[in-house]
């Protein structure tokens, strides 16, 4: 009797022992599923961000023209600090190595600029274009994180930089749109320049309006004059086309920018200041803010060009979508009803 009690508990323990086995190798194989997943995913994210660009193994050719499929060497020609951490750069290319027809170069254009030490690269904007002499005016701002920024800051007059380009950022239509709002912040009112510049060059037939809104941390991170004057004229000959307004966050203690020419908001971009600058809102009649607003302004030939920090960016358009695609318009521009046809981030 007793072998046998002891038999059937033997038993019971041995499916017991087994029991626990099986949910222990269950546990087990869950968790090595869980390992498994997780490495594949963080995998495809590694893989996804840190293997190297294409453009990363672009050739350098010194003895071809300018083009997007190879880096070509350019001198810096001058460096000119215009404020704390932020510097006017002009870099050249031999004249003979400038690409034939003007359409290459219309705006909105960029070239990529390459960190040497870390084979990483970076679009930056042409102020002016490019001139027949080869040589291109940068504004540029070094940021505590970013890599090219530094390296480029660093550079001094007569170090080789490797370029290629140009490639369009945006491409412009004179008669796609009665009225152009640009949002910019920091160094992103740089395509805008060159925007306007090429418009009231006389070499445009755009006949609508164009407004500026652009914002900086304090009064002393405004543009320098070198770009601030130009686009004052440009405002000044053209007071029917063309009106610009400028925001800082913080006066920062001063009273304000000390030009009398330069009137300077107190405040960040948003919904009222975006509303008031819309020509064509000032325009419609009272009745209609009585009804939906998304029906209204989504039939408008508006467009709204965005540049600057990501939160800015963030902040009035919505985020950028996977690898600075568009992504869906979102922050201000989407509480004013406005679609993805009528946006834009640059």
């Amino acid at each position: 009797m007793l072998k046998s009690r002891c038999r059937v508990l033997a038993s019971h323990a041995g499916l017991r022992a087994r029991g626990l086995r099986a949910i222990n190798t269950s546990r087990s194989l869950r968790r090595a599923t869980k390992i498994l997943l997780l490495g594949g995913t963080s995998a495809a994210v590694a893989a996804y961000l840190l293997l190297p660009d294409i453009s990363r193994g672009a050739p350098t050719c010194d003895n071809i023209p300018l083009s997007p499929s190879h880096f070509t060497p350019a001198k810096l020609v001058s460096s000119t600090i215009t404020s704390s951490g932020t510097k006017f750069l002009t870099i050249a290319i031999p004249p003979d190595l400038l690409p034939k027809g003007n359409d290459l170069f219309a705006p909105i254009w960029s070239v990529f600029i390459k960190d040497d030490d870390i084979q990483v690269e970076r679009p930056y904007t042409p102020l002016d274009g490019v001139d027949e002499n080869g040589n291109m005016r940068f504004w540029i701002k070094r940021y505590q994180h970013g890599e090219v920024s530094r390296w480029l800051y660093s550079k001094q007059v007569g170090d080789t930089i490797e370029i290629r380009g140009p490639l369009k950022t945006w491409s412009w239509k004179d008669d796609a749109w009665d009225e152009i709002i640009l949002i910019s912040g920091g160094t992103g009112i740089t395509p805008f320049y060159q925007l306007l510049r090429a418009v009231f060059s006389g070499k445009s037939s755009f006949q609508g309006r164009i407004t500026l809104l652009h914002s900086s941390r304090t009064p002393s991170e405004l543009p320098p004059r070198d770009i601030l004057d130009p686009l004052l004229k440009f405002a000044q000959h053209n007071s029917e086309k063309f009106k610009l307004k400028f925001f800082v966050d913080s006066f920062g203690g001063t009273k304000g920018q000390s030009s009398t020419d330069l009137e300077v908001h107190e405040g960040r971009i948003g919904k009222d200041s975006i509303s008031s600058a819309l020509h064509s809102a000032s325009r419609a009649p009272w009745w209609r803010s009585l009804f939906s607003q998304d029906s209204d302004v989504s039939d408008r030939k508006i467009l709204f060009l965005v540049c600057g920090p990501e939160q800015m960016v963030e902040a009035i358009a919505g985020p950028y979508g996977r690898n600075y695609s568009q992504g869906p318009v979102g922050g201000v521009l989407r509480s004013l009803g406005y679609k993805s046809r009528q946006v834009w981030k640059l």
